[in-house]
This record gives structure tokens, sequence and C-alpha cells, in this order.
């Protein structure tokens, strides 16, 4: 969600700002804004709306001989999205920006409120600000300000701040939401994820929970909660710039759709072992699987989806039973849990607030906990007890892709290990479905070049303002990814529906300028699907539908089919959602959507 960059060095500070918001977009925002030390000084400069729409209203130039700066993309949680509201929020003593929410804010306002203090905006960061200065004003230190208001604030928090007393220092604290400190030579920065930094440097120090940062030019002190000194180990980013950019291509999301086969064998390498996977070197034991009574796979949004699509190859393959919540659910309805239970928690960030506050909820009650996660070092990371990292590299496209094609991946190849382990697939079986997951790679890079043909597929339905995916099993699963892509990237309102439920309600909705995009690549339930398909097409529905090339369909059944190639039931997931994620991306591309950046989307949701 909100970005938050700072910087102290011996360098312009509104250009490495406006440059690591900039890289920060892909996470959401709907303003922005910059405090600088200027001319002795505290200067702040924000804006509704984009980056370039502050670069164009503000000459920036003025701002050159700052050396010292924090900066803020905000998404509106609390107060719309207004000059006003926008961060960095503060007074001529202190200025500062945030990240998360702050939970008790009305009870800190109102207190402010009585100290003599008036507000101008309605955001929980205001008062936030107004409570630092007011204990700066008190014990004219810093650091036992902050420490001071992180005994009267409760809720999450990433904050950057200044004070004008101090034009050497940016401090930084944090307490759930994110925030690193960026190492560089005779400069420092504070940052909400490295790729705000990758310009200037690779090397920085992970911030834990209510750890206080003081980044100076040429060091940096980190004080735990107890305002000790605490020496930590310098993090090196496994990624470059040039990763995080993009290579040629229109938007990110069809850079990182073209990526997908390699990062799907960049995950599944590092695993294999003979003819299988081995999962030991990372604390997943024949006997810690062998153990396990039921799965709770725990997600939000895509990576939920593909929680759904492993649902169905633990229960086929490894014979276990396996429940998929979503993670704002879970938390809340007093899940019952067991020893022998596995909480299977899955995010693309690490950060997701409602993910991470299951994961603890499942520790405190002592039940096992596994996360799969694309960011090393991330709170979800280091708080599971096991976890597998997945290798999808970088994803700056809102809307994930191959994060959710390397889960699935990942997910299914730790099904068959676990079935494999349990004794209820046998070695040779076990051997033929390795080969045939690893073999996805391959039959990937024919679909992408499809993307012309889908584009075509896109224009005939991109006047639609509903449209209805079906399918059943894990065509079904697809489907609700399929729908989600459409709507975040192109806002076409869509709804997936398991194709036996559409006579339950559903199948009234169902008129000639409602198109439904069929699914039908499960052979055991082919028959079944096309009727369904039928009747919507008896309704007058328009129809798209994906089947193998070797299923014989009738060719009146659809208006536009689209064949995949013909693999085992249960890779077809790989195949589909290749077609639909290119069919979302063109929808999006020819209604003149944002592809990267869709509106009121954040790419980490890091507040619940």
């Amino acid at each position: 969600m909100c970005g938050i960059v700072g910087y102290i060095g011996k360098n312009a500070a509104v250009d490495i700002l406006i440059a690591g918001l900039s890289k920060l977009e892909y996470r959401g925002y709907d303003s922005v804004g910059i405090s600088l030390f200027q001319n002795s000084k505290i200067t702040t400069q924000k804006s509704k709306g984009r980056i370039d729409d502050m670069v164009k209203k503000i000459d920036l130039s003025q701002f050159k001989s700052a050396h010292t700066g924090i900066g803020h993309t905000r998404w509106a949680t609390h107060g719309e999205p207004s000059d006003i509201n926008s961060h960095p929020h503060g007074t001529p003593r202190i200025t500062l920006v945030h990240n998360g929410i702050i939970e008790n804010y009305m009870q800190v306002k109102e207190r402010m409120i009585r100290k003599g203090y008036t507000f101008e905006s309605e955001t929980d960061t205001e008062a936030l600000a107004k409570c630092l200065d007011y204990y700066y004003v008190q014990k004219q230190n810093p650091i036992l300000a902050i420490k001071k208001v992180l005994e009267k604030i409760r809720g999450s928090y990433a904050l950057g701040m200044m004070f004008a007393d101090h034009p050497d220092a940016i401090y930084a604290v944090r307490h759930d939401s994110p925030l690193i400190i960026g190492l560089g030579e005779d400069e420092n920065f504070i940052a909400s994820d490295m790729t705000a930094l990758l310009r200037y440097t690779r090397r920085y120090y992970l911030l834990e929970h209510d750890e206080i940062a003081i980044v100076k030019k040429n060091h940096v002190i980190i004080l735990n909660v107890d305002g000790e000194e605490i020496h930590k180990e310098v993090q090196v980013a496994d990624w470059d710039e040039q990763t995080a950019e993009k290579g040629g291509y229109p938007h990110f999301m069809i850079k990182e759709i073209h990526e997908q086969p390699e990062a799907f064998m960049k995950t599944l390498r590092v695993r294999r072992s003979g003819n299988g996977f081995d999962f030991s070197a990372e604390k997943i034991s024949d006997e810690f699987l062998k153990d396990l009574n039921k799965i709770h796979m725990i997600a939000c949004g895509t990576a939920m989806h593909s929680g759904i699509i492993a649902k169905y190859l633990f229960e086929r393959f490894a014979r276990i039973n396996v429940e998929v919540d979503v993670a704002s659910e879970f938390r809340y309805r007093n899940p019952v849990l067991h020893k022998d239970d596995l909480v299977l928690i899955i995010s693309q960030s690490g950060e997701t607030a409602d993910s991470l506050a299951a994961l603890r909820l499942a520790k405190a009650q002592g039940v096992k906990t596994l996360a799969i996660v694309n960011v090393n070092g991330s709170s979800i990371a280091r708080e599971a007890d096991v976890v597998l990292m997945t290798h999808a590299g970088i994803e700056i496209a809102v809307a994930s892709t191959k994060a959710y094609f390397v889960q699935v991946g990942l997910l299914s190849a730790l099904a068959l290990h676990m079935a494999k382990v349990k004794g209820v697939m046998t070695q040779e079986d076990y051997e033929i479905k390795v080969s045939e997951l690893l073999s996805v790679e391959h039959l990937i890079k024919p679909l992408l070049e499809q993307a012309e043909h889908v584009k075509y597929l896109a224009s005939q339905y991109v006047n639609a303002k509903n449209l209805f995916f079906i399918g059943r099993g894990l065509d079904y699963a697809v489907s609700m990814e399929a729908s989600l892509k459409l709507k975040e990237i192109s806002y076409v309102h869509s709804e997936a529906y398991p194709g036996g439920e559409l006579k339950h309600g559903t199948i009234s909705l169902i008129t000639d300028d409602v198109p439904v995009i069929a699914l039908t690549t499960q052979s055991d339930l082919l028959e079944k699907t096309v009727s369904n398909v039928k009747e919507v097409k008896a309704r007058g529905a328009r129809v798209l539908l994906l089947k193998k090339e070797d299923m014989n369909v009738a060719e009146d059944v659809a208006d536009h089919v689209v064949n995949l190639p013909s693999l085992s039931d249960w890779l077809m997931p790989f195949t589909s959602v290749i077609i639909m994620q290119l069919f979302a991306y063109y929808s999006a591309v020819l209604r003149g959507c944002d592809v990267d950046k869709p509106r009121n989307l954040a790419k980490s949701v890091t507040v619940e």
C-alpha cells in the first residue's frame, strides 16, 4: 500500500525521493508528498494525484540544495484523497510519513485537541504527528519523544520522521508494516521496500518490530524497544534495477506473464533431487509430512486461488483433508485447530496484514506453520516455522501473474512429494507426475505465442458490462482467478460460478448481452460442463470456451473456442490460466485502463 522513501547524503534529496517514490507506484496510491530540510527549516510539498501531477504543479528545482528528506505515496484509508490529507504531516518542529493504520487515532486526536492542537485533515496520521510534536516539546529529545508516542498508539505503522532541530538525521520505526534501511556510500536511505533503492544500493538492514533507526549520512544506529543499541546483519538484495524495468514490454504485467516459464522452473529446480523433489533442506522432513492430519491454507486474493488449486491436488494425491480460508475471515471465526494440523500461509509479499495475523493466531495456539512467500526476510517469512521461497523475482504489476503461477507450481510439487512420503502414490506414478509437472515450462511458451489471437478474442467481448466464468473442479478454481484478473485491471464486473450452481440462481442473470467464458478442460466433467454451456447459450449468451485440443465438442456449442495442449487434467490449470491472463490484459489495454496500476488497488495490502 502506501510507499515511504527517505534520503540523507551528498546528493539532491528531491531527485532521489521522486525517483524512489516512482519505483513504488506499483504499490498503489492516490496522492504524494515530500518534506525536505531547506534553509534550516522543514519544507513540505504535497498533492492529490500522481507523482507527475505534483512535479508539474511545483517547481522542484528550488529544492536542489536540500540533502535530507522524506517522501510518501498515500493510499487513502482515513479521509478522502486530497492535498490536505496527503502526507507528510507535521508542525514547524517535526514532519512524518506513515504507512499503516492507527486504530486508536480518535482518542489520540481528542487528547491532542485538549492540549491545544488544531487539525486540518481527516487522517489518523495527523493525530500521530501532533502527538509526536507534543512529546518532542516535552522531552526535547527525538528518541524519548518517539518512545512516548509508541506507548500511546495502537495499530500497524511504519514511520519516517524528521526533526527541525536535528537536520543531520532521519528517524524511522516500524510495527507490522515493513520498512528497510538502505546503506550507501556517504548516503543512507529508508524505504517501504527495496524496489525504491535498487538504483542506489542493494545493501540494507531489515528493521524489526518496534526497533528505532537513527539514519545519518555516514552511519546508522538501531535501538531495540528498550533503547539499547543493537548490531544487525547487512542484507543484500538478490535482484538489481534492471530486473525491475519493463525490458521492452509496454507494461510490467505482460512482461511478467512472459516470465512465468522461467520463474516456474527456477522455483522447482532448487528442490529437484534425482527423479523427484526434496524439501528436507527447508526443514520439511518425511516425519513432518507423515504426522499431519489436516492442512489449513490461508491467503488473500490471488494467493487464495492458488490455495484452492492446491486443495484439489493435496486431497487427490496425498489424501489429506485441506481447508482453504480467506485470511480476513479465518482469524475472526475462532477456527478449530489441532496440534497435528498445519497452517499454510500463502503470500507474494510476505507482508499481507490479514495473513500475518492468521499466522500469529496459529502460532499462539501451538499449531505448526508453513509459509510460501516471494520476499525473503518479509514478516511472514521470519515468523513462520517453515518457509518455502518462490523464485518469481520481483513482481511490479498490481495484478499478480507469475507469483500465482509459481505458487501453484510449488504447491503441486509439495503435494506430489507428500503423496510419495505417505505411501499413497507409487514411486513409478510419482516419477511420471514429476516429469509431467516439469514439462509445463515448454508447453507454456507456445501458448504465449497465441497473444495476438487472444487479443482478437478480447476485442469481441471488450464492451461487455458484465461477464460470467463457469467451470467445474479445477476449472472452477481457475475461473475464480480469471474473474479476479478481469475485474482488477479492466473494471468489468465479472463473477465465477461452478457450472453446477447455474440452476440455483445465477442463470436468471444470463441474457444476450452477458457473455460467458467456460473452462472445460477436465475430461471426467466435460459432458456436464458442456451441458451448462448449452444452457447459457440457449438463453442468448455469447460463449468463449477453453478446452483440450483432443476433446470432441460440437463447433456450434460456443461462439469462440481456444484449444489447449492435451495434458493430464491436473496440469490444465497451468495452461488455461495463461490464456485468461492474456485475455484480462488485452481487455484492459483495449479499454484504455492503467494496466499496471489499476484504480483503488495496492500491490501489498499491509493494513487490515
